[in-house]
């Protein structure tokens, strides 16, 4: 069994919480991350070590205040990878939470962009 990834978040680097026994992804805070790779390579390593075995729902909550383009494309890796086990057959959501009109600008271009079920929601800080 995977082990669950938790990297603890400050004002530039977002939190993640990934349970791989039930299937919750979460990334909540802002991500002003000065070396992306150093940051998100090892999370993309456990997303992609995850969908060889993922569990029978996985749901991606995205909880992001802000972001930088590098953090961008990084979330776009993770949703692609989520993508080839919802093309397999499994179950996958992914829940953009918005905090402002940008975000919610943001998260309608993501969900044109990909055809796996996508839920836009509102949250206050």
């Amino acid at each position: 069994m995977q082990k669950n990834l938790k990297i603890e978040g400050n004002s530039n680097l977002p939190s993640i919480l990934f349970n791989a026994s039930d299937g919750k992804l979460n990334i909540t805070g802002r991500s002003i991350v000065e070396n992306a790779i150093r940051f998100y390579d090892p999370i993309l390593d456990w997303v992609r070590l995850y969908c060889k075995n993922p569990a029978v729902k996985t749901e991606l909550h995205l909880k992001m205040e802000y972001f930088n383009t590098s953090t961008s494309k990084y979330i776009l890796s993770i949703i692609d990878e989520l993508i080839k086990i919802y093309n397999k057959g499994n179950n996958v959501e992914i829940y953009w939470y918005s905090v402002d009109e940008d975000m919610e600008e943001l998260g309608e271009d993501y969900k044109a962009m990909i055809n796996i079920p996508f839920k836009l929601l509102e949250f206050s800080l």
